[in-house]
């Protein structure tokens, strides 16, 4: 049983997945410390630093991802300094490599490269979602292609548009992120071996003043670490406008699930969309026939943090002081896990709704045909025009009439009747029969179907494609 008396994560305990909470570990975190470490010790040796050897190497890598957490925390009690009490903790065990760990770097160097080799991995976790999100998303707009439905402009009645069409629209937004998030995958750069304030100087000490050694030194690092670009200058820290990049990322996936979210909890107010109801949940304490849309809420709620987050890599990037200042430490260890586990949290719920949504046709019809008759007057000014009428007076006549249907709808509940007010009246000369068909809601949609499937042939399948052996089938099961 967990210790109830101190306060627990709600993304641990609640929201985010064992993939992404795994990768922010203090695990993850040490035992890439010690990769980190082989890492440079290979290197240099490679490199034709003798007097590391074999054994040493091997030495290291056998308690690689044998982190002894009570030892190193008894070590930085009394140092006061986290890698330094790493350092011991993997010397008492690697006794004979002791002398060899850390050689020629700074603590930046496992501590700023496994800050990156977290994003990295954290950023892989987010695309796989994605890509399963907006597979989803695509399967679903296909489906509901031709579904016509009320348009809305300012949430009023506007021009029919379909369900489909509408999807591709928070589909677009996904689309918008996931080539930001290509792009900072392409362009994330590891930053390396650099020294203390950035300019290898104890490097220098150790390959005899040969720069070339040294450049290639960085380069094989960087290589050993998994990534195909480096920083190629830098002070103590990597730059910290790659953390308010990140960031700002995020709160983009996150606005897009915010956007999501609005529409969704309106249409499930209109009675047209529905999230999946679990058969025992109950949507209120008080009102037993309520039906929340929850799932949505919480995405709200969690994108709400995500972007308030982004402004902390801001705030850290623009007050950096010179090669470093360490008023970032404390943000860096909130901020950017953080951001990461509500994001990953808010992708698995968005899948959760999209598996599980309800569409109503018999509602959403029927909401159309409360507006549709407004939406038809164009049309019918079209039609009197060509039998001889003048435009302008038309307009007038469908104006009067259409003032005069609101007030009945808005003062008495009626439904919506213009369509026989207009025949009745008689001045435009319109007879029933010249009406079939003014009714049908498909023939005011436009190309709204066409359009979906010209997006999703052009810019969604294509990425379908190229990724399609991370797009991910199984699902994370809502804890909560």
């Amino acid at each position: 049983m967990e210790n109830m008396s101190i306060y627990s994560n709600p993304l641990a305990e609640r929201y985010s997945s064992k993939e992404m909470l795994h990768i922010f570990s203090p695990e993850f975190k040490f035992r890439t410390w010690r990769k980190l470490w082989i890492n440079l010790a290979e290197a240099e040796k490679e490199l034709g630093l003798d007097f590391i050897t074999d054994e040493q190497i091997e030495e290291l890598k056998k308690f690689k991802d044998d982190v002894d957490f009570e030892v190193a925390a008894e070590f930085e009690k009394k140092l006061r300094h986290d890698v330094m009490a790493h350092v011991h903790t993997y010397g008492e065990q690697a006794k004979n490599a002791r002398k060899i760990i850390h050689l020629g770097a700074t603590s930046a160097y496992v501590g700023d490269n496994t800050d990156l080799i977290q994003i990295k991995e954290g950023l892989l976790v987010i695309k796989r979602r994605m890509l399963t999100l907006i597979e989803k998303m695509r399967d679903f707009a296909l489906q509901y292609k031709d579904l016509p439905t009320l348009g809305f402009t300012h949430f009023q009645a506007a021009q029919l548009t379909t369900v489909g069409k509408r999807a591709t629209l928070w589909l677009h937004s996904l689309l918008l992120d996931f080539e930001e998030l290509e792009f900072r995958l392409e362009n994330l750069r590891f930053r390396g071996v650099k020294g203390t304030t950035g300019t290898q100087a104890s490097f220098k000490e150790l390959f005899e003043g040969d720069f070339e050694k040294v450049k290639q030194l960085d380069e094989l690092v960087t290589e050993k670490a998994g990534f195909r670009k480096k920083q190629g200058v830098s002070g103590q820290t990597y730059d910290r406008k790659v953390d308010a990049q990140i960031l700002n990322l995020l709160s983009n996936i996150a606005q897009s699930s915010h956007k999501f979210t609005n529409d969704f909890r309106l249409l499930q107010h209109l009675k047209e969309l529905e999230e999946p109801f679990e058969k025992n949940q109950i949507g209120s304490s008080a009102m037993a026939y309520k039906r929340n849309p929850m799932r949505s809420e919480r995405i709200s709620s969690l994108a709400k943090y995500v972007i308030s987050s982004s402004q902390t890599g801001a705030l850290v990037f623009s007050t950096q002081w010179f090669e470093r200042t360490l008023d970032d430490s404390a943000s860096k260890r909130l901020s950017i896990p953080q951001a990461f586990l509500a994001v990953d949290a808010i992708l698995i719920i968005w899948l959760n709704i999209m598996d599980g949504v309800v569409v109503y046709p018999k509602v959403i019809e029927a909401n159309i045909q409360k507006e549709l008759p407004f939406m038809a007057t164009e049309n019918i000014i079209m039609e009197s025009v060509k039998k001889g009428m003048d435009r302008q007076e038309v307009h007038e006549i469908i104006r009067e009439l259409s003032m005069e249907e609101t007030k009945e709808i808005k003062l008495n509940g009626n439904p919506n009747r213009l369509i026989d007010r207009i025949i009745k009246d008689g001045r435009l000369g319109l007879k029933a029969e010249d009406m079939e068909g003014i009714l049908v809601s498909a023939n005011y949609t436009g190309f709204a179907g066409q359009q979906t499937e010209d997006f999703i042939n052009n810019e969604i399948n294509p990425i379908l494609d190229r990724y399609k052996d991370e797009i991910v089938e199984d699902r994370e099961e809502l804890r909560v």
